[in-house]
């Protein structure tokens, strides 16, 4: 049996229809819903073009994502698993860099993060963008995680009127949020950046699938990190939210040594991820591994 890459398979497609309309297929494999009113309206302003961190260039103007484990390989014109990162002419940009979606920008209560032990009972000025390097089939915000960032409304909104109005709405810092920071990394960095000359901290809240170098440098950067940690099975990763634990235990051991405030919630879903077994053998390796704290 043939094995063909998304490019060869469009191209057959194509030419064996004469141009046969396809359906917009989700990173994970899922299908867009074309009724639903978070895909009506896409974005009314242009996508980002900022050069993307942390990839390396290939031959044949094809690249390799360093940003999160997935480690993607894509070539000219072609994006990433989180669908919001695009190869152009073999350089990788961000497309999300200053535009996110409209309506996630307001102040939160910290606890709705949720953080319970970091600025209690203060306003955080809340940001997300489409995408996600992860595809949970529990994901209650799918309707900005699983999509692209042309298929929603956005806002242009670069790092300095986050800043801004951050402030106007009395917030003590700016959290990265709803769906996952990582996709949107560059745009996170320099508004944390940005805020920390204006006194305001940053929070985190990723489901911690990044590797090492972006993390740490992402660590220097802000404040606080929430990690949303799925399970304490392979299993559960790979069948439910189609990624790899090792990577996210890996980030909670670099957080655990980083001397950085982070809080840790794992969403119990009855029936998959809520053994016993599995949770005593987590909070056993969490103390051995990330300390009695």
């Amino acid at each position: 049996m043939v094995e063909l890459n998304r490019r060869s398979f469009l191209k057959c497609s194509l030419a064996a229809t004469g141009g046969m309309l396809l359906p917009n297929v989700l990173p994970g494999g899922s299908f867009l819903n074309s009724t639903s009113n978070a895909f009506a309206s896409p974005s009314p302003v242009g996508l980002s073009h900022v050069e993307a961190k942390y990839y390396k260039k290939l031959e044949y103007k094809e690249i390799e994502c360093e940003l999160c484990p997935r480690k993607c390989k894509v070539g000219d014109r072609e994006r990433g698993y989180c669908g919001c990162r695009e190869n152009q002419g073999g350089t990788y940009y961000t497309l999300v860099h200053s535009y996110p979606c409209s309506g996630c920008n307001h102040a939160d209560y910290m606890e709705k993060k949720p953080f319970f032990h970091f600025l209690p009972g203060t306003y955080a000025f809340s940001i997300a963008t489409a995408g996600c390097n992860m595809n949970c089939k529990f994901c209650q915000n799918w309707e900005i995680s699983q999509v692209r960032p042309e298929q929603i409304r956005n806002e242009y909104l670069p790092p300095e009127d986050v800043v801004a109005s951050a402030q106007e709405n009395g917030c003590r810092s700016i959290a990265y949020t709803y769906s996952e920071p990582t996709v949107f990394y560059e745009y996170m960095l320099d508004t944390a950046i940005a805020g920390r000359k204006k006194g305001l901290k940053s929070v985190v809240v990723t489901a911690g699938y990044i590797n090492h170098d972006p993390w740490m440098e992402l660590i220097r950067e802000v404040d606080a990190i929430k990690v949303d940690f799925k399970a304490f099975t392979e299993k559960y990763y790979e069948e439910i939210c189609h990624a790899k634990l090792k990577p996210v235990m890996d980030a909670l051991v670099d957080l655990s040594k980083s001397g950085i405030w982070y809080e840790i919630v794992y969403l119990m879903v009855p029936t998959l991820n809520d053994d016993m077994k599995n949770i005593k053998d987590m909070c056993k390796w969490m103390v051995t591994d990330l300390g009695k704290d």
